[in-house]
């Protein structure tokens, strides 16, 4: 039988969870009795969280600082015990038209986004394989099922989050080691706030949260809500390429 990934006393790890969904996860992996430790770069943010529940701990951390990602799970798991549940959650966000497009900005994203999911997930993963059990939970986004207009510096990071958990799964499992992918539409956070165009079936980060703790509860590969931006691109997926991109291109110029 597979071991609870949400059990009262194992310990959690969430990044990016200054704010947003990785704020809200936290609070209700602790209300469920977990020992949380959240990381993000804001220590005074982390700091007021932490200070509001008895169950969460914060280890500021710069995610794209490999030798701090090693002090910081060391840290962890010296102080709270072994990390049963990690779920990174930690990104940045940008929308750009072709013409403002810059490389800075596509690095920075691939940076955070990719690399940083990386360069905590791998690490921690490794002890988990020592110890045969765990659960590693990335947060990417059903952005990345497909290339999507003014996406260009965030959508990439997110189709190599979804690529990279693909991969992993089948070794992490022979190894007693579950992982899970997390692809929310739009929810309404501090990184969202600012979008200048429609955002369909925008959802609050209350429900958003809720979604992924109940896919985390029932073991699930997948989390990805909600079911209509899901579904639609998913969809979209399926699309001969002449198609898709027609489509993409009619978008576009409707928008112009």
């Amino acid at each position: 039988m597979a071991e609870n990934t949400i059990a009262a006393g194992k310990v959690a790890w969430v990044t990016g969870a200054s704010s947003g969904i990785g704020k809200a996860v936290a609070e209700r992996l602790a209300a469920r009795g977990m020992t949380v430790a959240i990381s993000a770069r804001s220590e005074d943010k982390l700091t007021a969280i932490a200070d509001a529940s008895n169950g969460i701990t914060a280890f500021p951390l710069d995610i794209t600082n490999d030798d701090a990602v090693t002090a910081t799970i060391d840290d962890i798991e010296g102080r709270l015990g072994p990390i049963h549940l990690a779920v990174f959650c930690a990104a940045v966000w940008a929308v750009q038209d072709i013409e403002e497009l810059d490389v800075p900005t596509v690095q920075k994203g691939m940076t955070v986004n990719f690399n940083g999911t990386v360069a905590t997930l791998i690490p921690l993963a490794h002890r988990m394989m020592e110890r045969k059990s765990g659960r590693l939970a990335i947060v990417a986004s059903v952005a990345g099922y497909r290339g999507l207009p003014r996406a260009g510096a965030y959508g990439p990071t997110k189709a190599a989050l979804i690529n990279l958990a693909e991969c992993l799964q089948p070794d992490l499992k022979r190894h007693g080691v579950d992982i899970s992918i997390i692809n929310p539409g739009f929810v309404d956070t501090p990184m969202t706030e600012d979008n200048d165009f429609p955002m369909p079936f925008l959802m609050e980060v209350a429900p958003a949260a809720d979604r992924i703790i109940k896919g985390l509860s029932a073991g699930h590969y997948e989390i990805a809500f909600p079911w209509q931006t899901v579904w639609f691109l998913k969809l979209m997926r399926m699309l001969p390429n002449r198609l898709f991109l027609w489509l993409m291109r009619k978008g576009v110029a409707k928008q112009a």
